[in-house]
């Protein structure tokens, strides 16, 4: 009666023990804290390009074209607001629109002007707080603007860029944000210049979709 007592004892601690191990797994997991949303890191990468024909004549392109967020994103904020910082530019080797950047320039149609890719954390919705150009390393004569990127409920991508042809030449204007899907191709689009972008997440980036 002893012997069958003590095994019953050795397979209750023997059953027992893969059991406490997951639950301290589990309380190790559930201990670890979440990254709050405004120091996640994001990757963004831009090319600017332009219509090599410039626009047509029959209409006057240099007036602004502002379009607002799309609608119907249920965005909300909450707590104090946050300015997106600035992390770092991102080298070349990180660069995912480079086949892209070479199909436009083979086209004909279109010229690129501008390829630039950094890191940053999101400025809270709403905000519209964002970096230049030149802040991004970006130096092309006739380019100006800025660059946001905020965080609500979503993600939201924003240009305001102007870019003059030259002297005596139109100004054109492009403002413009949406919401964004991580390793998406987003097209901001304008008759004489426009702006494709990807954002990814600063952890596990890949290829971005074609």
């Amino acid at each position: 009666m002893f012997r069958s007592t003590r095994e019953s004892r050795s397979c209750f601690r023997r059953s027992l023990a893969p059991a406490a191990l997951l639950a301290l797994v589990t309380m190790a997991g559930a201990q670890q804290p979440a990254t709050p949303p405004a120091s996640r890191t994001y990757n963004i990468e831009l090319i600017v390009f332009r219509a090599a024909a410039g626009p047509g004549a029959s209409e006057d392109w240099s007036s602004p074209g502002v379009r607002p967020a799309r609608g119907g994103d249920g965005e909300n904020t909450s707590g104090a607001a946050q300015v997106g910082r600035f992390v770092g530019s991102l080298p070349a080797t990180q660069l995912q629109l480079n086949d892209l950047k070479t199909r436009l320039s083979s086209g004909g149609a279109y010229i690129p002007v501008a390829h630039v890719a950094w890191s940053q954390t999101a400025s809270t919705w709403g905000s519209r707080a964002g970096f230049t150009l030149q802040k991004l390393g970006v130096s092309v004569p006739g380019l100006s603007g800025l660059v946001s990127l905020e965080r609500g409920s979503f993600l939201h991508l924003g240009v305001q860029l102007k870019y003059a042809t030259g002297p005596g030449g139109p100004t054109y204007d492009l403002t413009e944000t949406r919401r964004v899907k991580f390793y998406e191709r987003n097209y901001f689009d304008h008759p004489a210049f426009g702006v494709i972008a990807v954002v990814t997440p600063t952890q596990g980036a890949r290829p971005a979709g074609r």
